[in-house]
């Protein structure tokens, strides 16, 4: 789960003359937006809003007259701008000239702000709430940039993997595909009283219904529709805990049985050394996927998943030919957050003056558990390129597992260290990194931060 955290990203300028020459040769232009450049633009008016969302949407400069969209979404405690600055999609968007809209969730279920999959008026198609929200933030880019209706698609990490396929049952004839990532099955959280972790049944680990009670759930949710079914692409940690590893095969569980399939995979390969996939293909499409990511927690998508989902909706062009750019958002997600095998953290170089850095800290605490999130903002005029930040717990907290940042823990002192996609903090932005962890008595925030040695506000 991923808290808020802004980047800006760079500009760059289109020439007029180069975009009537692609446009002669059919290929890719760059059209005229809202924005001078790409960049991160919120949208304050896109619609019916009944989940009182806030909308940011990225648009690359170059991409077709009718580009596809993709709906990207955060995880519990986050935002959009966050995942924007925090996943890959964005770089990706530049890459292959697609549009990715960033949902912000604004309710509250005990967990901090997260997509509402738990009401009643949520569950099905047009029922209100963020569902709703979002398909009105589709309808937006399509008026708008020309997006095209026969290639929109859903992603997201955590409460985001949660919406997407969410989104999928309530709004099969919208979404043509989708990729959760630590998400669970449709309809699995009763209420609101059963989302947070340590009350849920869905999240506890208790959750077990048949492939036929999870396939009647989604025809539920938009009953009469006899349309097909989007694809969908599921991954999950082994070693996922707080949203426990056994939810991966419910959801196997729902979306076989509603693509009319056998729980028998059609084959099964390891496309990265910790990939395991599970593959049920019909006709020569691959309807469901299954990913299990050996040893990884609460933490994906990490480096090269949010590749592998835009590959599965079939909007690359095939295989990429250059590297991702090292610029620009970040390679790799919170919500959502972690890695099972962490890219190569980049040693710090510089930081900023005495008293030129503020951090925040938000906890969300149940029973003896608890996920964080902390934000630290470069306030002096020159970049940090490689970041440590440290802490020390007032109590007997204990680090698990944790997201944006390598985190290592002796007795009660802390160091998060930059990953490879985020070593670089611009002056007046911002990192965000998640973790989880665990507690007894109080769960007391730290008393301060230091950055590179520095002292925050």
């Amino acid at each position: 789960m991923i808290v808020d955290a802004w980047r800006h990203r760079r500009v760059r300028t289109a020439l007029a003359g180069l975009a009537a020459a692609a446009l002669v040769a059919g290929g890719a232009i760059a059209l005229p937006s809202p924005a001078a450049a790409a960049s991160l633009v919120e949208v304050t008016s896109f619609g019916d809003n009944p989940g009182g969302m806030r909308m940011h949407v990225y648009v690359p400069d170059s991409r077709p007259a009718n580009p596809p969209v993709v709906v990207a979404m955060h995880g519990c405690g986050g935002s959009g701008p966050g995942f924007y600055s925090g996943s890959e999609f964005a770089s990706l968007a530049d890459r292959y000239g697609f549009v990715v809209i960033y949902p912000s969730a604004m309710q509250q279920a005990g967990f901090g702000n997260c997509f509402d999959t738990w009401s009643a008026a949520s569950k099905r198609r047009g029922g209100g709430s963020d569902p709703v929200s979002i398909a009105s933030m589709v309808g937006y880019v399509q008026r708008t940039y020309g997006g095209d209706p026969n290639r929109v698609y859903a992603t997201g990490s955590s409460s985001g993997g949660m919406m997407t396929q969410h989104m999928l049952a309530v709004y099969p004839d919208l979404f043509k595909a989708g990729a959760s990532f630590m998400g669970v099955p449709f309809n699995c959280f009763a209420n609101a009283a059963d989302y947070p972790p340590g009350a849920s049944q869905c999240t506890n680990g208790r959750m077990d219904r048949t492939p036929q009670q999870w396939g009647d759930a989604v025809r539920q949710a938009y009953p009469g529709y006899t349309g097909p079914r989007p694809p969908i692409q599921l991954w999950h940690g082994t070693n996922d805990t707080l949203v426990p590893f056994q939810l991966l095969q419910e959801s196997v569980d729902q979306w076989t049985n509603v693509h009319g399939l056998s729980l028998t995979p059609t084959a099964t390969d390891t496309p990265q050394p910790s990939w395991n996939r599970r593959r049920w293909v019909a006709g020569g499409t691959a309807l469901v996927e299954a990913i299990s990511v050996n040893g990884a927690g609460h933490s994906l998508p990490s480096t090269g998943m949010a590749l592998a989902a835009i590959q599965f909706f079939g909007i690359t062009g095939g295989n990429p030919t250059s590297p991702p750019p090292t610029t620009g958002p970040p390679t790799t997600p919170p919500t959502t957050p972690p890695t099972s095998a962490p890219p190569t953290s980049v040693p710090p170089t510089t930081g900023p003056p005495v008293g030129a850095c503020r951090a925040g800290y938000t906890a969300n605490s149940w029973g003896n558990g608890f996920t964080a999130g902390v934000t630290v903002t470069n306030t002096s005029a020159s970049a940090v390129n490689g970041w440590t930040v440290q802490w020390s717990w007032p109590g007997n907290q204990q680090v698990t597992n944790a997201w944006n940042a390598t985190v290592t823990q002796s007795g009660t002192q802390v160091t998060a260290r930059n990953m490879s996609y985020n070593a670089t903090i611009a002056p007046g932005a911002s990192v965000t990194f998640g973790f989880q962890g665990t507690y007894s008595g109080t769960n007391q925030a730290p008393a301060r931060f230091t950055l590179n040695g520095t002292a925050c506000a």
